[in-house]
């Protein structure tokens, strides 16, 4: 076990008709002019929106509403929201959505807080965020566990990159968890969803660092409830109590938890985050498209963390490593292909089989022209993520 610091501060209010008590929470952390943003017109259309602004108004808070976030949230909405809290004399944001919209209510507050500041330059590492203002959440998708982590996405169109952010002053000061409020979203979201928090895990459970006993037990435990409740959730997300463990589990996979004192990987991530940027897949399919590929290409760097995970997760009991393996793997593909999500890029209409050199570009994207290098279960320069996205490509 590395040595490690755990900071969560965020403040989790869980349950239902929770969302009543945003003002109050707003207030309690020092709000008294709060910028509202939220996605597109379901947190209209069901009266959330309006249920979270009353509870502003009865705690006695002025508030201003920017609605129109996207998937893969962009880095020219963000600037516009910037401006528009700016302008309003905001002191505090508030995100009433999923990861994209969460996301979206940080870049805002590191906008407002720094005015003097274009946000690209905190996400291209030109300057570092030094101060911020608080952020509260109203989540609305069990997904990206960004109500929770120090963790931050943004798209520059205009380059088609996609960069993200890591910082504590990126954690949330509230979160409100109500599971209710996920009953409404397609069945495409829900799949990107689970394929999203199983790899927040996964992305740190596949890591070079041994005997770290009780944080790999706690994944595979998470892991394991995923799959179990996703798999119901996926056909009815009307179930309280599965939506209610996704959930939960979507905010601990992505806080720190369930990698403390391990190195991270995260290499699939960053593999995503080009398909995303060049073809904007939502971001749970692009993880899903690439995953089986990524671990037939890294598995033999360390084949026995493959057979743990095939033995913990997925109960399988074989004793050639090889191809207790490779069964993990392919076991996981088949889950992520029962949600319906993609799992190579044939299967994703927006990607679609690519030419060599498309694939050429696309690694060249994801390794920076070749100045990086991810991962860390099995470090993947430029060649390596070529050979990836080639396993991918069918």
């Amino acid at each position: 076990m590395h040595s490690f610091t755990q900071y969560t501060p965020t403040r989790i209010v869980f349950g239902k008709e929770t969302e009543k008590q945003t003002g109050q929470l707003a207030k309690q952390c020092g709000a008294s002019r709060v910028f509202v943003v939220y996605g597109g017109g379901s947190v209209v259309r069901s009266g959330l929106l309006d249920r979270v602004t009353a509870s502003l108004e009865e705690a006695g808070l002025t508030y201003k509403a920017l609605g129109g976030v996207k998937p893969n949230p962009r880095l020219s909405f963000a600037r516009q929201a910037v401006e528009m809290s700016k302008e309003f004399g905001s002191d505090f944001v508030l995100a009433v959505g999923g990861g994209s919209v969460i996301d979206t209510a940080k870049a805002v507050a590191h906008g407002t807080a720094n005015p003097d500041t274009d946000i690209w330059d905190f996400w291209s590492r030109k300057k570092t965020v030094e101060k911020s203002m608080p952020v509260g959440v109203v989540l609305t998708l069990a997904a990206a566990g960004s109500e929770t982590s120090d963790s931050a996405v943004l798209t520059n169109e205009e380059t088609q990159i996609k960069r993200g952010l890591s910082t504590d002053f990126n954690r949330p000061a509230f979160a409100v968890m109500n599971p209710e409020l996920t009953y409404t979203l397609p069945k495409y979201q829900v799949g990107c969803g689970i394929v999203d928090i199983m790899m927040h895990t996964l992305d740190r459970y596949f890591t070079p660092t041994e005997n770290n006993e009780l944080t790999d037990e706690i994944a595979e435990g998470l892991l394991r409830t995923v799959i179990r409740n996703g798999a119901v959730a996926i056909k009815d997300s009307h179930d309280y109590n599965a939506m209610s463990e996704i959930m939960w589990a979507g905010s601990l996979s992505h806080n720190g938890l369930t990698g403390l004192g391990a190195e991270k990987d995260f290499a699939v991530h960053q593999l995503g985050h080009e398909l995303s940027a060049k073809f904007d897949i939502a971001h749970g399919a692009s993880l899903s498209a690439v995953w089986g590929a990524w671990a037939q290409y890294v598995y033999q760097e360390k084949p026995q963390r493959f057979v743990q995970y095939a033995e913990r997760v997925w109960g399988i009991e074989e004793k050639d490593c090889s191809k207790a393996a490779e069964e993990a793997i392919k076991k996981t593909v088949a889950y992520f292909a029962s949600l319906d999500m993609p799992t190579c890029f044939s299967e994703a209409e927006e990607i679609g089989i690519k030419t060599e050199e498309e694939l050429k570009k696309m690694a060249d994207g994801c390794s920076y022209g070749g100045t990086r290098s991810i991962g860390s279960f099995k470090v993947c320069d430029k060649d390596d993520i070529f050979e990836i996205y080639k396993l991918a490509n069918k």
